[in-house]
């Protein structure tokens, strides 16, 4: 699993202009899911994220972490996070799970991040054309690798 983790002031995500999800702070994360993804990534990957110790603190140094902040999270699933661009111009996204196997591990992945958090999380629809709108806090945008544990 492949995720860009983006510290927001706030996120929404819309479909066919209608808002289906709206967070105020948190995170905005898009997650790339591939074919040899496991539930042992979605585990670490789902604490990871609880536990990134990216939000400020009484003294505005980045020492707390979402689950501490009580903050909000959106969850979009993104396959292009596994373009590759080695070769041409024209990114392959051969390395990208069919919606068979990403569905539901993206499922899996968001109900995992709801128990590590304690409390439900925004979603964007797998495989729609989704309209994401963020102000990114910092700018803080942090890209984490389950493969690479990076």
């Amino acid at each position: 699993m492949r995720a860009v983790i983006q510290r927001v002031s706030r996120a929404s995500v819309a479909v066919d202009g209608s808002l289906i999800a709206k967070i105020g702070e948190g995170i905005l994360l898009l997650l790339g899911i591939e074919n040899s993804d496991t539930r042992e990534d979605i585990e670490w990957l789902s604490r990871k994220v609880a536990n990134l110790r990216i939000f400020n603190d009484k003294d505005g140094v980045m020492n707390t972490s979402l689950l501490d902040s009580n903050g909000e999270a959106i969850v979009v699933s993104q396959f292009t996070l596994h373009a590759a661009t080695k070769k041409g111009n024209r990114p392959s996204y051969i390395k990208a799970a069919k919606p068979d196997i990403a569905i539901p591990l993206y499922e899996q992945f968001i109900t995992q991040l709801e128990k590590d958090l304690g409390k439900r999380i925004g979603t964007g629809v797998f495989g729609a054309d989704m309209k994401v709108d963020l102000l990114n806090d910092g700018p803080v945008t942090i890209i984490v690798d389950t493969k690479n544990k990076e």
